[in-house]
């Protein structure tokens, strides 16, 4: 919706006067003030869409009230294509959202979200897949902040690579034996899956590189120096 932050301003102030709240606008630099008896004000910030610029200047009004909103009109992009990471950084920074139709009279603010102090929760199984996959990996193969396109070496990727080095020293082999000489409990399954197109089963029980892994690996022992 392409409109002027100022035609923001009229729908919210109607909204917050049906609050019992008296508003005005433009009051030592903050868009709209909100005030009620015997309350913290209410201050908000108009902006056309979200950005760095409108997040910061929120951030520095906490200053001023703990509750603080940014007020932008409805469509605005980075609602429509990063809507739940927009909370969660909103909710972090104890910060509300409202949402301005201008083109409405009646209802025309929704509240997405309303200021609060953030508790954030730890999700015990991901941080045990975090440090699994530290504890893990051999090294330290990746350079941080660098993507390739061959793509980041995991701790399974270096699990498969060494299987299909195995492979292409010995030829065709038994997984369980592979599982042996490599002290590869998971050496089974990597094969199985095949995620990355190196193995292919010759017979039963028995794999053997297949032409895109006798291809790759050469490159990824080379790469990595093993």
């Amino acid at each position: 919706m392409n409109v002027k932050e100022s035609e923001l301003y009229p729908p919210l102030k109607r909204f917050l006067e049906s609050r019992n709240y008296e508003v005005k606008g433009e009051v030592c630099h903050c868009d709209v003030l909100g005030v009620r008896a015997g309350e913290l004000p209410v201050v908000v910030e108009l902006k056309r869409s979200l950005n760095l610029d409108v997040i910061l200047q929120a951030v520095d009004r906490l200053a001023l009230t703990p509750n603080v909103y940014v007020g932008v009109p409805c469509g605005c992009r980075a609602l429509k294509n990063r809507r739940k990471p927009m909370l969660k950084l909103f909710r972090m920074l104890g910060l509300g959202l409202l949402v301005i139709d201008p083109n409405r009279h009646i209802a025309s603010v929704e509240i997405l979200l309303d200021p609060g102090s953030y508790q954030p929760r730890i999700s015990k199984r991901r941080q045990t897949q975090l440090l699994s996959e530290f504890a893990t990996r051999k090294g330290d193969p990746n350079r941080g902040g660098s993507t390739t396109r061959r793509g980041i070496v995991t701790a399974y990727r270096q699990r498969a690579i060494a299987i299909g080095k195995f492979l292409q020293e010995n030829g065709k082999t038994k997984a369980s034996a592979i599982a042996q000489s490599l002290q590869e409990p998971k050496a089974r399954t990597i094969l199985y899956r095949n995620v990355y197109g190196w193995f292919e089963r010759v017979s039963l029980g028995i794999y053997q590189l297949s032409p895109q892994g006798t291809q790759e690996i050469p490159r990824w022992l080379e790469t990595l120096d093993l």
